[in-house]
Order: C-alpha cells, then structure tokens, then sequence
C-alpha cells in the first residue's frame, strides 16, 4: 500500500490544488492530511467556514470518485466549532475519513489519529492540553480562547483551566488500539520529544514527552507528525527511528513538502514543489 503524507497546509490553495495530481503521479492508495487543514489569519470563523463549505467539497470528491482513500483531522489553528461540520461533509463521501481520535483499518493497515497539543503560549487553546501532569507551562500571550459560535470564550486563567482537563497522556491512553502494532500507522499531529523533530525557530524543543513515551511503549510501525513547521530546517532531521518505529515529520514551509511511503517495503521518501 502506497500513502502520500502531508501536512499543515493551512488552507494554502495551491497546494491543496498539487494533491490529486500528486496522488495519480505517485499511484497512491491513500492520502493522509495531518492537521491544521483550514485557513489562519483574519477573520477566522468567516474564512475556515468558507473554506469548510465552498473548498473542500469539490477536493474530497476529486479524491473519492477515483477511490483514492483520503485520511485528515483539523488541528489546533483550526476551529473546534467547525468539527461536527467537517465530519458531516465528509460522511458523504465514503473514501474519506476523519480520523480524529478514531481507528479506520484500509486492507491489512490501521490508521490512528490524534489531533491534540501540548499547550503553548498562543492564546487559541481549543485542542491544547497539558503534557503530563509534571508539565511546567511556557509563559502565554495572553488569556486563553474557546471558540465559540459567536466568536471566542475568554478563559482568565487558563493554567488553572488546563490543569482540569485530561492530560495528553490521558487522551492517548483513550485512543482505540490496533489489533497489530505491526500494522498501525499512527497519525499524531504534536510530535514526540527527543527526536529532533520539534525545534521551533527560536531553538526551543517543543516535543510530548507523553507523545514520546507511548509510541516507545506500544511500538507502531509509523508515526505521522507535524505542527513545528521549520523543526526540519532547524534540525535536519524529518525522519528518526524510537526504537522499531519510524517517526516522521516533514515539515511545511513556503513550498509544498510531503513525503511518500510504500508500507510493505518501508521505503520512504520526502518531496518539494
């Protein structure tokens, strides 16, 4: 089975536009969009519903009327308001699936999203959580936000908030198991620690510890990840093994990155337009 991976398009048109022609140039069997699908900047409820309601029907349908499996989550820049939107758009097309926090097997494979972060210091927090309970908070730009139908819900003291949610390491612990890890493909938008796939611009290693210690505990195949946009840049390091499991993380900046893998032999390979 071929997959063609990408990441943190943040509703760019152009490159959502590059996919299909991707997918059949690559004879991939399924694409896998790991979050932060929708536009940033401005008026966000205006322009992620746009995006929602008038973009993204006609790609899904390119995918789906071909048969090619199309696999996605929103991420933490994209509106939790919107989810029950997103799923209801994509229910109509049966190659495409939301695997936020949900298992979807394809042939002998399992896919496993999960679409929360550790918390950081920008005020959107709709998908934050606290690492672990020993998490020490980075300083915050400000009070948190909640989006809300009308706009925000403003959360005056979001330690305190946060400390009250699940942890990640507790959301993970949620997640369906596949029946072999062997098989499952872990779709993860934070990355793990200590891999060197989470260095933000300003040197700062980001990474879940939780993220980290459950793919070294439960040992997948394959872990899809993104968010820290130049961590390859930084780091040059866009692939890492823990222990037998391949991590990858390809980055997104101003050109179209993705990467391709052919799951029976494991041969992966990272691309730019």
């Amino acid at each position: 089975m071929k997959l063609l991976y990408v990441t943190d398009l943040h509703g760019s048109v152009w490159k959502y536009d590059k996919l299909f022609e991707l997918a059949k140039k690559h004879k991939a069997d399924a694409v896998i969009n790991g979050g932060d699908m929708l536009p940033k900047g401005g008026d966000l409820h205006k322009i992620q519903l746009e995006f929602i309601t008038t973009y993204l029907p006609n790609h899904f349908e390119q995918f789906n009327n071909v048969g090619v499996h199309y696999l996605c989550c929103l991420g933490n820049d994209d509106l939790a308001i919107y989810d029950d939107l997103f799923s209801q758009l994509i229910s109509k097309y049966p190659f495409v699936q939301n695997i936020a926090q949900k298992k979807v097997q394809i042939f002998s494979w399992e896919f496993i999203g999960f679409n929360f972060v550790v918390d950081y210091p920008f005020r959107l927090k709709d998908r934050c959580r606290v690492d672990t309970k020993e998490y020490v908070f980075e300083g915050q730009f400000g009070t948190g936000l909640l989006s809300q139908k009308q706009g925000f819900k403003e959360i005056e003291n979001w330690l305190i908030y946060a400390h009250s949610l699940p942890t990640i390491e507790d959301e993970l612990e949620k997640l369906a198991m596949p029946k072999k890890m062997k098989k499952a493909i872990y779709v993860i938008h934070m990355p793990p620690s200590r891999l060197g796939l989470d260095k933000c611009s300003n040197g700062s290693q980001v990474g879940s510890k939780a993220i980290y210690n459950f793919l070294k505990k439960n040992q997948p195949l394959l872990s899809l990840h993104g968010h820290i946009h130049e961590s390859p840049v930084m780091t040059n390091v866009w692939m890492n093994m823990l222990k037998k499991t391949v991590c990858v993380q390809p980055g997104q900046r101003t050109e179209l990155t993705y990467v391709t893998i052919e799951l029976d032999t494991m041969k992966i390979e990272r691309h730019k337009i």
